[in-house]
């Protein structure tokens, strides 16, 4: 039986290797690793035009992880902590979802994945979450994950995906989701009261976490959404027929977002963080 083929979205960063330093379409071997050991043909996708076409060659779409949205596409100025904003990445990635979504297309959304997800359905999120929790267990050290218990909505889709009422996976943001994105519920948070699983009523398979599935063994998430993928080249897709999913996050007004190229860092400016994981108390000063 022909594996169904899944595209995972990509980095596009500076890399050296053998005797080249240059920029790169680039994706971590686990995500690699995990979709081929859950049954399905991973194919890379660099952020690039021509979504739709995209869509109707895949079985399956996985948003992988990667630097900050640009918070002008959810209306807000950028707070000082916020970076590696990739607007080419943005563009591409919001467009492909919409697409993804209107096709019916299994969905996965991981980190950065759920974001994209959630300002493309006109959501905003906080931009930095130290201030909005009071504490660094999301993203502790760079290059180094937390571990967090999450409690599992035992009515959600991901509950009978994973089986588990808690799981503690690997989490590595210093954002999350503030106002949720139209249609999508919560399907698991941490005791800070963090937004860290999501998911979209009516579609067939569209689920999105905000940690990092794909450096732990397989809780089931993965077998489930490639078995879904394996469905749809089974039988064909189902359009999602409760709304078209144009995207709702705002376009970037700023000259140089038209004219950005990969592998570059758009400068910061400031803004304080909002509500919606458990808010924490204003210090004042002494």
């Amino acid at each position: 039986m022909t594996r169904p083929v899944i595209g995972v979205t990509c980095y596009v960063e500076r890399a050296r290797f053998t005797a080249w330093d240059v920029p790169a379409s680039l994706l971590p071997q686990s995500y690699v690793d995990r979709v081929t050991a859950a049954g399905g043909q991973p194919v890379i996708l660099p952020p690039t035009g021509a979504p739709a076409s995209l869509v109707n060659v895949l079985d399956g779409l996985i948003v992988a992880g990667g630097g900050d949205v640009d918070p002008a596409r959810y209306g807000e100025p950028a707070h000082p902590e916020t970076g590696y904003v990739r607007d080419f990445r943005d563009e591409a990635e919001l467009a492909l979802v919409g697409a993804a979504l209107d096709r019916g297309l299994p969905f996965l959304g991981i980190c950065r994945g759920m974001q994209v997800l959630n300002v493309h359905l006109g959501g905003s999120l906080h931009q930095h979450l130290p201030d909005v929790v009071g504490h660094t267990g999301h993203a502790p050290a760079p290059g180094q994950y937390g571990r967090i218990p999450v409690e599992v909505d035992a009515g959600s889709a991901l509950a009978k995906v994973t089986g588990a009422a808690s799981l503690e996976p690997a989490h590595y943001h210093h954002q999350a989701l503030d106002r949720l994105g139209e249609g999508l519920s919560v399907s698991a948070r941490t005791a800070d009261g963090c937004v860290e699983a999501v998911e979209l009523a009516g579609h067939p398979f569209a689920l999105a976490v905000q940690w990092h599935p794909e450096v732990d063994a397989d809780t089931g998430l993965f077998a489930a959404f490639v078995d879904a993928a394996g469905v749809l080249r089974a039988v064909g897709a189902t359009p999602y027929h409760r709304r078209p999913w144009t995207s709702r996050a705002r376009r970037s007004h700023s000259a140089e977002s038209s004219t950005e190229s990969p592998g570059t860092r758009r400068p910061r400016e400031s803004r304080p963080s909002a509500a919606g994981c458990r808010k924490r108390p204003r210090r004042t000063s002494t």
